[in-house]
């Protein structure tokens, strides 16, 4: 982990939340004191490195956020960035059931003006790749609900 902290003329909020919503820990505009530049450095150090995200696993589908790497037993699966992103959220509810308006906003956005026919299409996609080449029914509908991650599909 190695910290970020942004030092720049920019002085503006938008300016500020754009540095931060894209990895920066800490921002600084100028003019700044040396003291406080220093106090800064030494508060990032303090926080020391976040904990390495752990493998999350559903039955035998592995996922490691840290990699981007998906396995399935011990093939090796490609999958898009949202396919990707919605198997994420599914395996951190594997066993339960989850209702398309709730995967539309985490895995899209809770502002996302398209219909929830996009969810069924990923789904479709992630299904050819997760459980069609295995011979098996992992990723289920629930009727009238939504969909769940099964462990032992």
């Amino acid at each position: 982990w190695t910290p970020v902290l942004i030092l720049t003329a920019k002085d503006g909020e938008y300016d500020e939340a754009e540095a931060l919503d894209t990895g920066a820990d800490d921002f600084l505009s100028k003019p700044f004191s040396f003291p406080v530049l220093v106090a800064r450095l030494r508060a990032l150090v303090r926080r020391g490195s976040p904990q390495r995200p752990v493998v999350l696993r559903c039955g035998d589908l592995a996922l490691d956020p840290n990699s981007h790497r998906v396995t399935r037993g011990d093939a090796g699966l490609e999958l898009t960035p949202r396919e990707f992103l919605l198997l994420h959220f599914l395996m951190r509810r594997c066993g339960d059931a989850v209702t398309k308006a709730d995967i539309l906003a985490n895995v899209w956005d809770t502002d996302y003006p398209g219909s929830e026919n996009l969810v069924e299409v990923y789904v479709g996609y992630l299904r050819r790749k997760i459980d069609a080449p295995f011979g098996t029914h992992r990723l289920e509908t629930v009727r009238g609900v939504g969909y769940r991650l099964n462990p032992s599909g």
